[in-house]
């Protein structure tokens, strides 16, 4: 072995080390600007801050790419060369507090450079983590507060340790609230009051007009999960809402929200630590949480692979009706649906692939609202044959072969994109329980007014564009007619001449034109679910409402929106 083949290698791995820490610095850089915002109620700048932060990952590995395209040449593309790359890597980072990153950097940079189809463990890392998909050990920084001190001295001391630079608007007033929700949740779980200890991650988790200090409070071997929402409603800090129940802190942690901003040194031992309060919630979806959605990509390949392995699940279609836009797939015991862009759309459809694609990544970039399915896109995905409904492969080598081919006895796809399943809201209409769809159509209007006061209107109400999640939740997952609030004519619906024929209106409809009043008729509720909406949402049925909603957006309100419902919010100081 010469000198040069010992070289060659090691420059390349530290041109993607040092890749891979510029993004880390830039990613930790940006995070901890979400203090200052929030201590100075900038919301237009964690907004700006949260698209810079989710393009900086693609930003830093395309130069990655280009470095070494210089460096190398041709040879960059050397299977040798990455093997070896990959053994000086690993070397390089050995010890580090975020390994698992590290190692999905790498992957992302190979991929790129070879356009890697399926995968290949010679140059990219593919089993880290335990078989069961948990993180690697690592450090939590935790704070813990003895239970032999009084629960309102317990919280006293949480709201002095987290103090920011705006003072808290009445601390012992909020104490005295938290520490009465926090004693009738351990008495409610555990049939008397009383703890152990609290334990809370050090770093605040940051997002949208939000704070967030996440924890636990502990008994033995139990715990009940701990979250302060904090809020800064006037230039003073508030305690908006003390969430103790597991249902509540996972929407706050939704795949239907946009990532939080917390700074993490080693994120293994934070996402530890959440999967220990939100146990169903999976490894992949709290790495993407925390802003890591490259990683949480790759958890979720993983996890995917080893259900695969696994079972004898075969990829068919998803329940719902037949998309004219995308064909949608699933597997029977995965909680996860794939969905691949065909290659023409039906007649009604006027809008391209490449628009479709841009309004994807719209949903990724803008303000999710707890309404908008998160989606994470990947390419060059290989399957092997036997694992697909003969009826959906038909389908998906007929109708999207610009995106799925065979290639041996594997399905190749070049392009996907992943959501979490939820329950299409037209079939969980049709078979729930009366009092269920009533609340389900009552929130589906809740839904309408959350995505609009984040400028977002779906452009599609069929109902079979909207689902239920297993909380109840409704939420939006079809998004090729997705536009801004601010991007559309809402009016009155004219009169149509009485002499008027023909099968359209008999009045001008400009392409940007909107007419709430039919939007009962585009829902298609059966009556007395019609009846129902009507009365309750009303205003959505008639302009004013959303040309409200265009004239704040364009006055710069960012509109406030809480994770977690009225009730569970404390009463005074912020209270609207």
């Amino acid at each position: 072995m010469t000198l040069a083949d010992v070289l060659l290698p090691r420059k390349g791995a530290i041109l993607v080390k040092w890749g891979f820490e510029k993004y880390r610095s830039g990613f930790r850089r940006i995070t901890r600007r979400s203090a200052r915002h929030f201590e100075a109620a900038d919301w237009h700048g964690v907004q700006q801050d949260m698209v810079e932060r989710l393009a900086l990952y693609t930003s830093v590995v395309r130069r990655v790419v280009a470095s070494l395209g210089e460096v190398f040449g041709e040879d960059r593309r050397t299977p040798g060369l990455w093997s070896a790359m990959k053994r000086e890597y690993s070397w390089l980072m050995s010890g580090h507090g975020d390994l698992e990153l590290a190692e999905t950097f790498f992957n992302s940079v190979t991929r790129k450079v070879f356009a890697t189809v399926g995968v290949d463990p010679k140059r990219e890392f593919v089993h880290l983590g335990s078989d069961m998909g948990l993180p690697p050990a690592g450090a939590v920084p935790v704070r813990t507060y003895p239970g032999a001190l009084s629960t309102g001295t317990v919280v006293g001391e949480v709201l002095d340790d987290y103090a920011c630079a705006v003072p808290w608007e009445d601390p012992a007033r909020d104490a005295a609230r938290v520490a009465e929700e926090v004693d009738r949740a351990v008495a409610a779980a555990w049939g008397a009051p009383g703890f152990d200890f609290v334990e809370l991650l050090e770093p605040v988790f940051y997002r949208g007009k939000g704070a967030y200090v996440v924890g636990r409070v502990v008994r033995a071997e139990r715990s009940l999960p701990l979250v302060l929402a904090l809020a800064n409603p006037g230039g003073r800090v508030v305690v908006d809402a003390v969430l103790l129940d597991e249902d509540d802190v996972s929407i706050v942690f939704s795949f239907t929200r946009s990532y939080f901003h917390v700074d993490v040194e080693a994120p293994a031992g934070i996402v530890r630590f959440l999967k220990s309060i939100l146990p169903r919630k999976p490894v992949a979806e709290l790495y993407v949480s925390l802003g890591y959605n490259k990683h949480g990509k790759t958890e979720l390949y993983r996890d995917l692979l080893r259900h695969l392995d696994r079972s004898g699940d075969r990829f068919e279609r998803a329940r719902g009706e037949r998309g004219m836009v995308m064909a949608v797939f699933t597997m029977p015991g995965y909680d996860v649906v794939f969905k691949v862009i065909r290659d023409r759309f039906g007649p009604a459809k006027s809008v391209t692939r490449e628009q479709v694609r841009e309004r994807y990544q719209f949903v990724f970039e803008h303000d999710r609202a707890g309404r908008l399915v998160d989606v994470q896109e990947y390419e060059l995905l290989e399957f092997a044959k036997e694992r697909f409904e003969p009826s959906l492969l038909e389908e998906l080598l007929g109708e999207c072969s610009e995106n799925v081919t065979l290639r041996g006895g594997d399905v190749v796809i070049r392009h996907l994109y992943t959501e979490r399943r939820v329950a299409p809201l037209n079939l969980f209409l049709r078979e729930a329980p009366e009092e269920r769809a009533r609340e389900a159509v009552l929130d589906f209007g809740r839904a309408l007014r959350d995505l609009a006061a984040t400028n977002v209107f779906p452009g599609d109400l069929l109902v079979k564009n909207f689902g239920v999640t297993r909380h109840g939740r409704v939420v939006f997952y079809d998004y090729d007619e997705l536009c801004a609030v601010t991007d559309c004519d809402f009016r009155e619906l004219p009169e149509q001449d009485e002499d008027g024929g023909g099968d359209g209106p008999s009045f001008y409809v400009g392409p940007r034109d909107v007419f709430p009043e039919e939007f009962l008729t585009f829902m298609g509720f059966p009556a007395p679910l019609r009846r129902l909406f009507a009365e309750s949402h009303g205003d959505l049925l008639a302009p004013r409402f959303w040309n409200e909603m265009k004239r704040r957006h364009f006055a710069g309100e960012v509109l406030d929106l809480h994770p977690y419902p009225p009730e569970r919010r404390l009463r005074g100081g912020a209270d609207a």
